[in-house]
């Protein structure tokens, strides 16, 4: 147990560590307020790492907290890192993971291996809240653009019978032409690219997979769905935008695209739990260890 010394020297360190930080605390905000659809999510991320912890407040209560000095030296180097990516690389994501790197150097210096070996996961999961360098986003997401184009243009000229149109696609644009000729273009932007959901389904499948899930082999299935689920849950989402388009050009923009993008968190959030449900079930543990 922490003595009330213990207790006001952390209170110290965190108000120091978010003094130190606070700058890259704003930008953060600034980024995830602007694109709330794109990076919205960061804003949980802190509470679910914090449940993490939760989970195991047992197991942490029970160790004895030490002080381990050699934790100077990834806290320092955090601290460093983060001074260097804020003055001469200036990048906001380097920032990130030092200020994650900082964390988890500090916590093991007052608080030791022990611990710091506990907290290790919920500190890491952190990095989830950690908007991506542009540089790295406009070399992926074209790819994910063309991958999401042609889903939503299969799903569409399945649906077009049905709803009287007909598609033509190019590289990442759908056009919907309905039967009196009229012509709804539909662009897949960068918000619909496919790797900023990817981002808020990885960490929605790793929340899920280490609170659900027994099996290391069954977080590991769980985590890699996230791709194939967060390219599904685009098409879907690029579908509903073009069907939307037909009924009115404004719905598929503004507050609507964001509204959808939220609402299929949803059921991405069903299937995984479906899935969860499936894997505790492929092998069953029994307290006594036999299978």
């Amino acid at each position: 147990m922490l003595t009330p010394t213990g207790v006001a020297m952390l209170a110290v360190l965190a108000l120091a560590f978010v003094a130190l930080f606070f700058r890259w605390f704003l930008v953060q905000h600034r980024h995830s307020s602007k694109a709330i659809e794109d990076w919205g999510h960061a804003y949980i991320i802190p509470l679910i790492s914090i449940y993490l912890i939760r989970l195991r407040e047992k197991e942490i209560v029970a160790l004895v907290p030490k002080a381990f000095w050699p934790g100077v030296v990834p806290m320092l180097l955090g601290i460093m890192s983060y001074f260097y990516c804020m003055v001469a690389v200036k990048n906001h994501m380097l920032q990130g993971f030092s200020l994650v790197l900082t964390l988890y150097g500090t916590l093991l210096l007052i608080l030791g291996p022990a611990v710091a070996r506990v907290l290790f996961v919920p500190i890491a999961y952190l990095a989830f809240g950690i908007t991506i360098s542009e540089a790295i986003m406009n070399n992926i997401t074209f790819r994910m653009q063309l991958v999401a184009s042609q889903m939503s243009e299969l799903v569409l000229t399945i649906f077009g019978p049905l709803f009287g149109f007909s598609v033509e696609a190019s590289g990442n644009s759908i056009e919907l032409i309905t039967s009196s000729g009229k012509s709804y273009p539909l662009t897949i932007a960068e918000a619909c690219a496919g790797l900023r959901m990817l981002i808020a389904f990885l960490a929605l499948g790793v929340a899920v997979a280490l609170v659900a899930c027994r099996e290391w082999w069954q977080r590991i299935a769980l985590v890699l769905l996230a791709i194939p689920v967060a390219l599904l849950m685009n098409a879907v989402r690029v579908t509903v935008l073009g069907l939307l388009t037909l009924i009115n050009p404004n719905l598929a923009a503004g507050e609507a695209h964001t509204l959808i993008g939220t609402l299929l968190l949803v059921p991405a959030l069903g299937l995984y739990m479906g899935v969860v449900w499936t894997l505790n079930r492929v092998v069953r543990t029994h307290q006594d260890g036999r299978a």
